[in-house]
Protein backbone atom coordinates (compact mmCIF):
# COMPACT_ATOMS: atom_id res chain seq x y z
CA UNK A 1 0.00 0.00 0.00
CA UNK A 2 1.51 3.37 -0.89
CA UNK A 3 1.54 6.28 1.63
CA UNK A 4 -0.52 8.08 -0.79
CA UNK A 5 -3.30 4.93 -0.40
CA UNK A 6 -3.11 5.72 3.32
CA UNK A 7 -3.30 8.95 3.38
CA UNK A 8 -6.72 8.53 1.29
CA UNK A 9 -7.56 5.35 3.36
CA UNK A 10 -7.40 7.19 6.81
CA UNK A 11 -9.46 10.55 6.15
CA UNK A 12 -12.11 9.37 3.77
CA UNK A 13 -14.76 9.37 6.73
CA UNK A 14 -14.46 13.38 6.28
CA UNK A 15 -14.00 15.94 4.09
CA UNK A 16 -10.23 17.10 3.60
CA UNK A 17 -11.04 20.50 5.70
CA UNK A 18 -11.19 19.02 8.65
CA UNK A 19 -7.67 17.89 8.58
CA UNK A 20 -4.51 19.63 7.66
CA UNK A 21 -3.68 18.79 3.76
CA UNK A 22 0.28 18.52 5.15
CA UNK A 23 2.90 19.69 8.10
CA UNK A 24 4.97 21.99 7.42
CA UNK A 25 8.57 20.27 9.43
CA UNK A 26 11.93 20.61 10.29
CA UNK A 27 12.48 18.75 6.85
CA UNK A 28 10.30 20.37 4.60
CA UNK A 29 6.73 20.35 3.70
CA UNK A 30 5.71 16.82 4.88
CA UNK A 31 2.30 14.93 4.07
CA UNK A 32 0.90 13.29 7.64
CA UNK A 33 2.45 9.83 6.81
CA UNK A 34 5.33 10.96 5.86
CA UNK A 35 5.95 13.22 9.21
CA UNK A 36 5.08 10.35 11.48
CA UNK A 37 7.34 8.00 9.40
CA UNK A 38 10.42 10.28 10.28
CA UNK A 39 10.34 8.83 14.06
CA UNK A 40 13.02 6.20 14.36
CA UNK A 41 11.88 4.85 17.87
CA UNK A 42 15.15 5.76 18.78
CA UNK A 43 13.66 6.91 22.46
CA UNK A 44 15.45 10.24 23.20
CA UNK A 45 11.50 11.94 23.46
CA UNK A 46 11.18 9.56 26.32
CA UNK A 47 14.02 11.34 28.46
CA UNK A 48 11.86 14.01 28.47
CA UNK A 49 8.11 13.41 27.71
CA UNK A 50 6.23 13.75 31.21
CA UNK A 51 3.43 11.37 30.43
CA UNK A 52 6.13 8.63 29.96
CA UNK A 53 8.36 9.69 33.13
CA UNK A 54 5.60 9.57 35.29
CA UNK A 55 4.43 6.12 34.17
CA UNK A 56 6.85 4.33 32.24
CA UNK A 57 4.10 2.85 29.47
CA UNK A 58 5.20 2.95 26.07
CA UNK A 59 2.20 3.46 24.30
CA UNK A 60 1.88 6.98 26.26
CA UNK A 61 5.09 8.18 25.19
CA UNK A 62 5.70 10.61 22.48
CA UNK A 63 7.33 7.71 20.28
CA UNK A 64 4.38 5.09 20.93
CA UNK A 65 2.32 7.78 19.90
CA UNK A 66 3.91 8.50 16.69
CA UNK A 67 3.75 4.35 16.11
CA UNK A 68 -0.24 4.17 17.04
CA UNK A 69 -0.94 6.93 14.71
CA UNK A 70 0.93 5.43 11.63
CA UNK A 71 -0.27 1.97 12.79
CA UNK A 72 -3.57 3.21 12.38
CA UNK A 73 -2.89 5.20 8.83
CA UNK A 74 -1.78 1.70 7.80
CA UNK A 75 -4.81 -0.35 9.13
CA UNK A 76 -3.25 -1.92 11.91
CA UNK A 77 -4.38 -0.45 15.53
CA UNK A 78 -8.17 0.86 14.83
CA UNK A 79 -9.78 2.13 17.73
CA UNK A 80 -6.34 1.24 20.07
CA UNK A 81 -4.99 4.95 20.00
CA UNK A 82 -7.52 6.26 21.98
CA UNK A 83 -5.59 6.99 25.78
CA UNK A 84 -2.69 6.75 23.66
CA UNK A 85 -3.74 10.50 21.97
CA UNK A 86 -5.86 12.08 24.52
CA UNK A 87 -3.28 11.89 27.55
CA UNK A 88 -0.53 13.87 24.99
CA UNK A 89 -0.40 17.35 26.82
CA UNK A 90 1.04 18.76 23.25
CA UNK A 91 3.93 20.28 25.36
CA UNK A 92 6.59 20.06 21.99
CA UNK A 93 9.61 18.85 24.86
CA UNK A 94 9.82 15.82 22.28
CA UNK A 95 10.42 17.46 18.75
CA UNK A 96 12.85 19.69 20.76
CA UNK A 97 15.02 16.82 21.74
CA UNK A 98 13.82 14.61 18.83
CA UNK A 99 16.69 15.16 15.99
CA UNK A 100 14.51 14.63 13.20
CA UNK A 101 12.58 17.12 15.32
CA UNK A 102 9.16 15.39 14.86
CA UNK A 103 6.30 17.61 15.04
CA UNK A 104 4.43 14.85 17.79
CA UNK A 105 1.86 17.52 18.97
CA UNK A 106 0.52 17.81 15.24
CA UNK A 107 0.56 14.76 14.52
CA UNK A 108 -1.53 13.57 18.01
CA UNK A 109 -3.68 16.41 17.09
CA UNK A 110 -4.42 15.19 13.06
CA UNK A 111 -5.13 11.53 14.73
CA UNK A 112 -7.63 13.21 17.28
CA UNK A 113 -9.14 14.54 14.44
CA UNK A 114 -9.51 11.79 12.58
CA UNK A 115 -10.98 9.77 15.88
CA UNK A 116 -13.45 12.27 16.01
CA UNK A 117 -14.39 12.76 12.76
CA UNK A 118 -16.93 15.18 10.96
CA UNK A 119 -18.55 15.57 14.47
CA UNK A 120 -16.04 17.47 16.96
CA UNK A 121 -16.45 17.99 20.48
CA UNK A 122 -19.27 19.88 20.61
CA UNK A 123 -18.57 22.56 23.93
CA UNK A 124 -15.20 24.00 22.41
CA UNK A 125 -17.38 24.12 18.70
CA UNK A 126 -20.31 25.88 20.29
CA UNK A 127 -17.62 28.42 21.87
CA UNK A 128 -15.62 29.04 19.05
CA UNK A 129 -18.97 29.48 17.24
CA UNK A 130 -20.37 31.95 19.28
CA UNK A 131 -16.75 33.72 19.32
CA UNK A 132 -16.88 34.09 15.78
CA UNK A 133 -20.33 35.12 15.22
CA UNK A 134 -21.97 36.66 17.98
CA UNK A 135 -19.16 38.13 20.29
CA UNK A 136 -21.40 39.98 22.19
CA UNK A 137 -22.92 37.44 23.12
CA UNK A 138 -20.28 35.36 24.21
CA UNK A 139 -19.03 38.48 26.47
CA UNK A 140 -22.88 38.91 27.65
CA UNK A 141 -22.89 35.41 29.11
CA UNK A 142 -19.60 35.34 30.59
CA UNK A 143 -20.41 38.33 33.02
CA UNK A 144 -23.37 36.26 33.17
CA UNK A 145 -21.27 33.58 34.56
CA UNK A 146 -19.39 35.93 36.68
CA UNK A 147 -22.46 37.52 38.32
CA UNK A 148 -23.84 34.30 39.62
CA UNK A 149 -20.64 33.21 40.94
CA UNK A 150 -20.36 35.82 43.03
CA UNK A 151 -23.74 35.01 44.46
CA UNK A 152 -22.07 31.91 45.58
CA UNK A 153 -25.17 29.66 44.27
CA UNK A 154 -22.27 27.18 41.83
CA UNK A 155 -20.14 26.65 44.63
CA UNK A 156 -22.93 25.41 46.60
CA UNK A 157 -23.86 23.25 43.72
CA UNK A 158 -20.30 21.62 43.78
CA UNK A 159 -20.73 21.21 47.00
CA UNK A 160 -23.81 19.52 46.86
CA UNK A 161 -22.56 17.06 44.26
CA UNK A 162 -24.62 18.55 40.92
CA UNK A 163 -22.45 18.97 38.72
CA UNK A 164 -21.08 15.06 39.25
CA UNK A 165 -25.03 14.13 38.89
CA UNK A 166 -25.05 15.92 35.51
CA UNK A 167 -21.20 15.01 34.35
CA UNK A 168 -19.81 18.03 34.43
CA UNK A 169 -17.17 17.41 36.75
CA UNK A 170 -14.63 19.52 34.60
CA UNK A 171 -17.39 22.91 35.77
CA UNK A 172 -16.81 22.04 39.24
CA UNK A 173 -13.08 22.18 38.76
CA UNK A 174 -13.35 25.29 37.20
CA UNK A 175 -15.42 27.29 39.81
CA UNK A 176 -13.55 26.02 42.59
CA UNK A 177 -9.78 27.46 40.41
CA UNK A 178 -10.73 29.94 38.52
CA UNK A 179 -10.11 33.41 40.09
CA UNK A 180 -12.81 35.86 39.84
CA UNK A 181 -14.16 37.03 36.58
CA UNK A 182 -14.07 40.69 35.69
CA UNK A 183 -17.27 42.84 35.05
CA UNK A 184 -15.47 44.69 32.46
CA UNK A 185 -13.23 42.96 29.92
CA UNK A 186 -9.70 43.76 28.65
CA UNK A 187 -11.06 44.58 25.23
CA UNK A 188 -13.04 47.18 26.43
CA UNK A 189 -10.66 48.77 28.94
CA UNK A 190 -7.74 49.20 26.27
CA UNK A 191 -10.38 50.74 23.51
CA UNK A 192 -10.78 53.48 25.98
CA UNK A 193 -7.24 54.50 26.03
CA UNK A 194 -6.96 57.41 23.41
CA UNK A 195 -2.84 56.65 23.49
CA UNK A 196 -4.33 53.24 21.78
CA UNK A 197 -6.08 54.55 19.24
CA UNK A 198 -4.74 54.65 15.45
CA UNK A 199 -7.26 57.65 14.78
CA UNK A 200 -6.46 59.53 11.87
CA UNK A 201 -2.53 59.60 12.81
CA UNK A 202 -0.81 57.40 10.13
CA UNK A 203 2.75 57.42 12.18
CA UNK A 204 4.46 54.13 12.32
CA UNK A 205 3.54 52.28 15.29
CA UNK A 206 6.29 50.05 17.15
CA UNK A 207 4.07 47.38 18.13
CA UNK A 208 -0.11 46.16 18.41
CA UNK A 209 -0.91 44.41 21.59
CA UNK A 210 -3.21 41.26 20.82
CA UNK A 211 -5.01 40.56 23.69
CA UNK A 212 -5.63 36.41 24.07
CA UNK A 213 -8.41 35.42 25.75
CA UNK A 214 -6.96 34.85 28.85
CA UNK A 215 -5.95 38.13 29.61
CA UNK A 216 -9.22 39.24 27.62
CA UNK A 217 -11.90 37.65 30.01
CA UNK A 218 -10.11 36.54 33.08
CA UNK A 219 -6.18 37.99 33.83
CA UNK A 220 -7.05 41.39 32.90
CA UNK A 221 -3.95 42.66 35.21
CA UNK A 222 -1.62 40.58 32.65
CA UNK A 223 -3.11 42.70 29.47
CA UNK A 224 -2.65 46.19 31.57
CA UNK A 225 0.96 45.39 32.81
CA UNK A 226 1.88 44.19 29.36
CA UNK A 227 0.81 47.37 27.66
CA UNK A 228 1.91 49.36 30.40
CA UNK A 229 5.50 47.33 29.89
CA UNK A 230 5.07 48.36 25.94
CA UNK A 231 4.70 51.77 26.19
CA UNK A 232 7.27 51.92 29.01
CA UNK A 233 10.37 50.40 26.45
CA UNK A 234 8.93 50.09 22.78
CA UNK A 235 7.61 53.66 22.36
CA UNK A 236 3.93 54.03 20.77
CA UNK A 237 1.54 51.38 20.01
CA UNK A 238 -2.03 50.61 19.09
CA UNK A 239 -4.46 47.78 20.20
CA UNK A 240 -5.31 45.20 17.79
CA UNK A 241 -9.28 44.59 18.58
CA UNK A 242 -8.61 41.06 17.27
CA UNK A 243 -10.70 38.31 17.75
CA UNK A 244 -9.47 34.83 19.26
CA UNK A 245 -6.77 33.59 17.67
CA UNK A 246 -7.86 30.38 17.19
CA UNK A 247 -6.16 27.60 19.13
CA UNK A 248 -9.45 26.16 21.43
CA UNK A 249 -11.02 25.27 17.88
CA UNK A 250 -7.38 24.06 16.95
CA UNK A 251 -6.74 21.78 19.63
CA UNK A 252 -10.48 20.68 20.61
CA UNK A 253 -13.05 21.62 18.54
CA UNK A 254 -13.28 22.80 14.35
CA UNK A 255 -10.48 22.99 12.30
CA UNK A 256 -12.11 24.93 9.96
CA UNK A 257 -13.14 27.61 12.93
CA UNK A 258 -9.38 27.51 13.68
CA UNK A 259 -9.45 29.17 10.08
CA UNK A 260 -12.29 31.77 10.29
CA UNK A 261 -10.12 33.24 13.03
CA UNK A 262 -7.04 32.94 11.47
CA UNK A 263 -8.52 35.13 8.74
CA UNK A 264 -10.02 37.57 10.70
CA UNK A 265 -6.86 38.43 12.41
CA UNK A 266 -4.91 38.43 9.28
CA UNK A 267 -7.11 40.57 7.42
CA UNK A 268 -7.32 42.82 10.83
CA UNK A 269 -3.24 42.82 10.69
CA UNK A 270 -2.97 44.13 6.45
CA UNK A 271 -5.18 47.36 7.20
CA UNK A 272 -2.75 48.09 10.11
CA UNK A 273 0.16 47.30 7.98
CA UNK A 274 -1.00 49.25 5.23
CA UNK A 275 -1.64 52.22 7.27
CA UNK A 276 1.11 52.12 9.90
CA UNK A 277 3.97 50.21 8.66
CA UNK A 278 5.57 46.95 9.63
CA UNK A 279 4.09 46.82 13.27
CA UNK A 280 4.45 43.77 15.38
CA UNK A 281 2.30 41.65 17.34
CA UNK A 282 2.71 41.22 20.91
CA UNK A 283 0.49 39.04 22.55
CA UNK A 284 1.19 37.65 26.43
CA UNK A 285 0.13 34.11 26.59
CA UNK A 286 2.51 31.81 24.72
CA UNK A 287 0.65 28.99 23.47
CA UNK A 288 -1.21 31.15 21.65
CA UNK A 289 1.49 33.52 20.07
CA UNK A 290 3.16 29.90 19.60
CA UNK A 291 -0.02 29.20 17.51
CA UNK A 292 -0.13 32.14 15.41
CA UNK A 293 3.37 32.15 14.81
CA UNK A 294 2.52 28.34 12.89
CA UNK A 295 -0.88 30.10 10.93
CA UNK A 296 0.88 29.05 7.51
CA UNK A 297 0.12 25.44 8.28
CA UNK A 298 -3.29 26.05 8.16
CA UNK A 299 -3.38 27.05 4.55
CA UNK A 300 -1.14 24.87 3.37
CA UNK A 301 -3.24 24.35 0.68
CA UNK A 302 -5.27 27.99 -0.40
CA UNK A 303 -2.21 29.76 -2.67
CA UNK A 304 -4.32 32.99 -1.77
CA UNK A 305 -3.92 33.17 1.98
CA UNK A 306 -1.02 31.02 2.48
CA UNK A 307 1.46 33.79 2.05
CA UNK A 308 -0.99 36.28 4.09
CA UNK A 309 -1.32 33.90 6.85
CA UNK A 310 2.92 33.42 6.78
CA UNK A 311 3.51 37.84 6.79
CA UNK A 312 1.49 37.70 9.86
CA UNK A 313 3.32 34.89 11.21
CA UNK A 314 6.45 36.58 10.75
CA UNK A 315 5.10 39.45 12.25
CA UNK A 316 3.88 37.68 16.04
CA UNK A 317 5.81 38.19 19.44
CA UNK A 318 5.64 36.58 22.32
CA UNK A 319 5.79 39.43 24.87
CA UNK A 320 8.44 37.70 27.24
CA UNK A 321 10.92 38.42 23.83
CA UNK A 322 9.47 41.65 22.73
CA UNK A 323 10.60 43.78 25.58
CA UNK A 324 14.69 43.93 25.59
CA UNK A 325 16.28 42.73 28.70
CA UNK A 326 19.04 45.19 27.69
CA UNK A 327 16.82 48.18 28.19
CA UNK A 328 16.13 47.26 31.99
CA UNK A 329 18.35 47.74 35.07
CA UNK A 330 18.22 46.11 38.99
CA UNK A 331 15.05 46.56 40.30
CA UNK A 332 14.55 49.10 43.37
CA UNK A 333 15.26 47.22 46.47
CA UNK A 334 11.61 47.65 48.26
CA UNK A 335 10.34 45.94 45.29
CA UNK A 336 12.44 43.13 45.33
CA UNK A 337 12.17 42.73 48.82
CA UNK A 338 8.42 42.28 48.03
CA UNK A 339 9.22 39.75 45.30
CA UNK A 340 11.37 37.90 47.65
CA UNK A 341 13.07 34.70 45.61
CA UNK A 342 12.17 34.69 42.30
CA UNK A 343 11.43 31.90 39.65
CA UNK A 344 10.99 31.08 36.02
CA UNK A 345 8.84 28.37 35.13
CA UNK A 346 8.98 27.72 30.92
CA UNK A 347 5.44 27.94 29.56
CA UNK A 348 6.09 24.68 26.98
CA UNK A 349 4.85 26.89 23.93
CA UNK A 350 7.26 29.60 25.03
CA UNK A 351 10.42 26.97 25.22
CA UNK A 352 10.08 24.42 23.25
CA UNK A 353 7.10 25.82 20.57
CA UNK A 354 9.06 29.06 20.27
CA UNK A 355 12.30 28.88 21.14
CA UNK A 356 12.21 31.31 24.01
CA UNK A 357 14.14 30.90 26.94
CA UNK A 358 17.08 33.14 27.38
CA UNK A 359 15.38 36.58 27.53
CA UNK A 360 13.18 35.91 30.29
CA UNK A 361 16.34 34.72 31.89
CA UNK A 362 18.36 37.67 31.17
CA UNK A 363 15.70 40.37 32.33
CA UNK A 364 15.09 38.60 35.68
CA UNK A 365 18.83 38.35 36.57
CA UNK A 366 19.37 42.11 35.18
CA UNK A 367 16.35 42.78 37.34
CA UNK A 368 16.37 40.86 40.04
CA UNK A 369 20.47 40.23 40.58
CA UNK A 370 20.92 37.47 43.24
CA UNK A 371 16.94 37.00 44.26
CA UNK A 372 16.74 34.99 40.99
CA UNK A 373 17.12 31.66 40.87
CA UNK A 374 16.56 28.51 38.71
CA UNK A 375 13.64 26.27 38.82
CA UNK A 376 14.73 22.53 38.70
CA UNK A 377 12.86 20.55 35.45
CA UNK A 378 12.14 24.21 34.47
CA UNK A 379 10.74 23.53 30.74
CA UNK A 380 8.63 20.54 32.23
CA UNK A 381 5.03 21.28 32.07
CA UNK A 382 3.25 21.98 34.65
CA UNK A 383 -0.28 19.72 33.81
CA UNK A 384 -1.97 22.67 32.97
CA UNK A 385 -1.60 22.72 28.33
CA UNK A 386 -4.92 24.64 28.22
CA UNK A 387 -7.46 22.37 28.89
CA UNK A 388 -5.84 19.22 29.99
CA UNK A 389 -6.11 19.32 33.96
CA UNK A 390 -9.76 19.34 32.94
CA UNK A 391 -10.01 16.57 30.69
CA UNK A 392 -7.24 14.65 32.29
CA UNK A 393 -6.96 15.38 35.89
CA UNK A 394 -5.41 12.74 37.57
CA UNK A 395 -2.42 12.82 34.79
CA UNK A 396 -2.45 16.64 35.07
CA UNK A 397 -1.97 16.35 39.07
CA UNK A 398 0.75 14.17 39.46
CA UNK A 399 2.35 16.34 36.93
CA UNK A 400 1.62 19.20 39.16
CA UNK A 401 2.84 17.89 42.28
CA UNK A 402 6.21 17.85 40.53
CA UNK A 403 6.03 21.18 39.47
CA UNK A 404 5.45 22.79 43.02
CA UNK A 405 7.83 19.98 44.86
CA UNK A 406 10.32 22.17 42.59
CA UNK A 407 8.86 25.26 43.38
CA UNK A 408 9.53 24.43 46.92
CA UNK A 409 13.07 23.07 46.55
CA UNK A 410 14.38 26.34 45.70
CA UNK A 411 12.49 27.98 48.46
CA UNK A 412 10.83 30.13 45.44
CA UNK A 413 8.58 33.16 46.88
CA UNK A 414 7.63 34.35 43.37
CA UNK A 415 6.98 31.97 40.19
CA UNK A 416 6.86 34.03 36.87
CA UNK A 417 5.16 32.40 33.80
CA UNK A 418 4.43 33.17 30.28
CA UNK A 419 0.73 31.13 29.30
CA UNK A 420 -2.34 31.46 31.35
CA UNK A 421 -3.47 27.87 31.61
CA UNK A 422 0.33 27.90 33.72
CA UNK A 423 -0.96 30.66 35.91
CA UNK A 424 -4.12 28.95 36.72
CA UNK A 425 -2.70 25.54 37.28
CA UNK A 426 0.72 26.52 39.57
CA UNK A 427 -1.77 29.03 41.40
CA UNK A 428 -3.71 25.81 41.93
CA UNK A 429 -1.30 23.72 42.79
CA UNK A 430 0.74 26.28 44.90
CA UNK A 431 -2.08 26.86 46.88
CA UNK A 432 -2.59 23.37 48.34
CA UNK A 433 1.12 22.53 48.60
CA UNK A 434 3.20 25.37 49.33
CA UNK A 435 1.22 28.32 49.95
CA UNK A 436 3.88 30.78 50.38
CA UNK A 437 4.51 30.93 46.83
CA UNK A 438 2.86 32.48 44.45
CA UNK A 439 2.58 32.33 40.64
CA UNK A 440 2.62 35.65 38.29
CA UNK A 441 2.61 36.32 34.72
CA UNK A 442 5.84 37.64 33.42
CA UNK A 443 4.76 40.86 32.34
CA UNK A 444 3.66 41.50 36.11
CA UNK A 445 6.72 40.54 37.60
CA UNK A 446 8.27 42.56 35.47
CA UNK A 447 6.38 45.94 34.78
CA UNK A 448 6.21 45.81 38.77
CA UNK A 449 9.94 45.86 38.94
CA UNK A 450 10.70 48.21 36.37
CA UNK A 451 8.45 50.73 37.72
CA UNK A 452 10.07 54.06 38.49
CA UNK A 453 10.38 54.44 42.12
CA UNK A 454 8.03 57.38 42.10
CA UNK A 455 4.80 55.26 41.01
CA UNK A 456 5.63 52.28 43.13
CA UNK A 457 3.04 54.43 45.96
CA UNK A 458 0.38 54.15 43.25
CA UNK A 459 0.46 50.59 41.18
CA UNK A 460 -1.47 50.19 38.16
CA UNK A 461 -4.94 48.69 37.95
CA UNK A 462 -4.63 45.15 38.50
CA UNK A 463 -1.57 45.22 39.97
CA UNK A 464 -2.10 46.49 43.57
CA UNK A 465 -1.79 43.07 44.99
CA UNK A 466 0.50 41.58 42.25
CA UNK A 467 3.36 41.08 44.80
CA UNK A 468 2.87 40.35 48.15
CA UNK A 469 5.59 39.90 51.14
CA UNK A 470 6.85 36.54 51.59
CA UNK A 471 5.84 34.50 54.10
CA UNK A 472 7.90 34.68 57.19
Amino acid sequence: MSKYEVNEMYDAHAEGELHLPSLLTHLGERSLYDAVSQCSRCGYCETVCPTYMLTGREPISARGRNQLVRMTMEGKARGAASESLDTCLLCGACSEACFAKVPTADIVLEGRRAALGPAPRLIPVLLSRLMLDRPGLFGFLLKLGALARRTGLPRLAGKLGFFRMLGLGPLEKAELEAPSMPLTFLSEKLAADPELSAGTDDEPRAWAYFAPCGPNYLFTGVGEATVALLKRFLGRGVFFHNSCCGLLAYNYGDIRHARDFARRNIEKYEALRERLGGVKIVGDCSSCTAFMKTYEQLFTAEPEWRPRAAAFAAAVRDAIEAIPPSAMTHAPKETLAEAGRITYHDSCRACHGQGIRTEPREALKTLAGKRFTELPESDWCCGGAGAYSFTQPEMSDKILRRKTANIASVRADTVAVGATSCLLQINAGLKRDYPSARAVHYTQLVEKLTRPVAELRAPTAGNAALIRPPAK
